[in-house]
C-alpha cells in the first residue's frame, strides 16, 4: 500500500481505479478528510488531502499525526507527499518539480513526535527522505520530459503568511533551496513510524528574495498549481508502477534502536 499525501491540488480521486472514500479514527483523532482507497497500476494506495478536500485548514493546524497514522494503519509502507513550493534559488523556475534529500525545521507550533509522554524516541534524520523513492521518481521524471532537480534542500516554515524579503534572503543564506508549509513534522513522523516518505514539491513561484519580480501572492501560486498538479499526477501514476514491494532502503531500520 502506498501512502499519498495529496496538497496543491493533487487530490483528485480520477487518477485511481475502483476507489472509494473511508473515515478513519485515529488514537490522534481523525485526519484531515476522509481517505480515498483504490488502486493505480493495481497497486493500492491511500490518498489523503493535507488541508480537507476544501483546503480549510492552515499549515500549522493540520493533524499530522493523525495523518500519518492512519495511513499506517491502513498498511502504507511509503510515502509520496505533494506540496506546493516557493522556489530560493534562480536555477529552480516555477513550474519545476524537486525532490528534496534535506530539510531545515523553521516551524514553531506544531507537535513533533508520537512519543511525548511515556516513551522517548531519538530519531536519526541525518538524510530525512527515502534515496529509493527518490531515485525512482527522478528516474520517471526524467523519462517524462519533466523539468526537474533531483536534490534540494527545502525550509519549512509555520505560515500561513509569506514570508517577508528579509526572512527569505536570510533562509538562502542557511541554505534552503525551497520554502513550504507542510514537510515538518510530516517527514518525521514517517520515519518513527518507520514509513519511507519522500516529498513532491512544485515550485510555484520565486520567493521575494528576488527584487524585480513579481511579490508572491495566492493568485499566482493557484495559477501555476494547477499546471503543476497535472505533472506530478502523470509522475504519480508512472512512479507507483515502479516502486518494488520489498525495500531494500533502510528507512524502516531507523526507528528500531530510537525508542528509550
Amino acid at each position: 500500500m502506498i501512502g499519498i499525501i495529496g496538497g496543491s491540488g493533487l487530490e483528485d480521486p480520477r487518477i485511481i481505479n475502483d476507489f472509494e472514500e473511508k473515515e478513519i479514527d485515529t488514537p490522534f483523532g481523525k485526519p484531515s478528510d476522509k481517505i480515498v482507497l483504490g488502486k493505480i497500476e493495481k497497486i493500492g494506495v491511500a490518498i489523503i488531502s493535507r488541508h480537507g478536500k476544501k483546503h480549510s485548514i492552515n499549515p500549522t493546524n493540520v493533524p499530522y499525526k493523525a495523518n500519518i497514522w492512519a495511513l499506517k494503519q491502513l498498511g502504507c509502507t511509503q510515502i509520496l507527499a505533494s506540496t506546493a513550493c516557493g522556489s530560493l534559488r534562480e536555477k529552480i523556475k516555477p513550474g519545476h518539480i524537486i525532490f528534496p534529500d534535506q530539510f531545515i525545521d523553521w516551524t514553531k507550533k506544531r507537535g513533533y513526535t508520537f512519543f511525548d509522554s511515556e516513551k522517548v524516541m531519538h530519531i536519526p534524520m541525518a538524510d530525512p527522505f527515502c534515496p529509493g523513492l527518490r531515485k525512482i521518481l527522478a528516474k520517471t521524471a526524467k523519462e517524462l520530459k519533466l523539468p526537474f532537480h533531483e536534490k534540494g534542500t527545502i525550509i519549512t516554515i509555520e505560515g500561513p503568511r509569506f514570508s517577508t524579503r528579509a526572512e527569505s534572503k536570510m533562509f538562502r543564506m542557511l541554505g534552503a533551496d525551497i520554502i513550504n508549509m507542510s514537510t515538518v513534522p510530516e517527514a518525521i513522523l514517517a520515519r518513527e513510524l518507520g514509513i519511507c516518505y519522500q516529498s513532491i514539491a512544485m515550485a510555484t513561484d520565486f520567493d521575494c528574495f528576488m527584487e524585480n519580480e513579481k511579490t508572491v501572492d495566492i493568485e499566482t501560486v493557484l495559477k501555476i498549481m494547477a499546471k503543476n498538479a497535472e505533472n506530478v499526477k502523470k509522475l504519480l501514476m508512472k512512479t507507483i508502477a515502479a516502486i518494488p514491494q520489498k525495500r531494500n532502503c533502510g528507512c524502516e531500520e531507523h526507528a528500531k534502536k530510537a525508542l528509550i
